[in-house]
């Protein structure tokens, strides 16, 4: 079995719910795997998404701060109206939790976006040839009204893996390591990861962070290139490959749920 390191992203507000009493199924374990369903409860703000697992033991509730909903997790067989019963249970969480989410961020023209930490003001020019760029402050986007959300983030997950290729050979070069492949997601629930065949994995949107955050990402992964787990050894082999650990663990801690919010 392949081993996977990940740094994780922070649940929206740094909070995940494990409600205190919460019902156990206590049937029998199993394999089967369903896909994430829509379930219907009458007065939520927004809708929730209900995931059932076989290694869950009892229910989970949290805020999905990239895609602004709820999601339950529950064992595998139980009930709806146990899960009904719950969330209701717990509406006032849910709305609290809600109500401090940052607010939605769209890339449209005339929207402030950061990239490797500074800001660049979106400007649509439906006659621009040369493709989406920055340029002075700016971030250049040509084609029809209704394509500019696409292209400005295809523009800047281009420019994270471009970024983030490049970092991570770098360092690795460096431990006298390789790396197989880079690849860029939109991961919802972490920054970055690495194979035990040294394949890099990363979230695009951290394109959107200050440089010292985007190398602290790389420079973790790429670590995990000669030390597959969290040792002090791990974190010393990290600390070598960048400025500072620290700062931008904090960073994102305090940023995470708003780099979601893009887009």
């Amino acid at each position: 079995m392949r081993k996977r390191r990940i740094i994780r992203l922070p649940t929206p507000c740094g909070t995940r719910w494990h409600a205190p009493g919460a019902p156990v199924y206590k049937g029998a374990m199993t394999n089967r795997r369903t896909p994430p369903r829509a379930l219907a409860i009458a007065g939520l703000p927004v809708p929730l998404e209900l995931r059932e697992s076989a290694r869950a033991r009892r229910m989970t509730l949290r805020v999905d701060a990239g895609r602004g909903l709820i999601q339950v997790v529950v064992p595998v067989g139980l009930p709806d109206r146990e899960i009904q019963r719950f969330v209701t249970r717990h509406d006032g969480w849910v709305r609290e939790r809600l109500a401090a989410l940052p607010p939605q961020l769209p890339f449209a023209d005339g929207a402030v976006v950061p990239v490797l930490g500074v800001d660049h003001v979106v400007r649509h020019t439906p006659d621009l040839r040369g493709g989406t760029r920055c340029q002075d402050g700016v971030l250049l986007v040509g084609g029809q009204p209704e394509h500019v959300a696409r292209r400005v983030r295809d523009f800047l997950a281009a420019e994270a893996k471009r970024e983030l290729a490049t970092r991570a050979r770098d360092k690795a070069a460096r431990l006298g390591a390789r790396v197989a492949a880079v690849t860029v997601r939109d991961t919802r629930s972490r920054w970055g990861s690495c194979s035990s065949t040294g394949r890099l994995s990363f979230s695009w949107r951290l394109i959107l962070t200050p440089d010292a955050v985007l190398d602290y990402v790389v420079a973790h992964e790429v670590a995990h290139l000669k030390e597959m787990n969290h040792s002090p050894r791990f974190w010393a082999l990290c600390a070598g490959l960048t400025a500072d650990v620290k700062a931008p663990r904090a960073w994102l801690r305090a940023n995470g749920a708003r780099l979601l919010r893009y887009g």
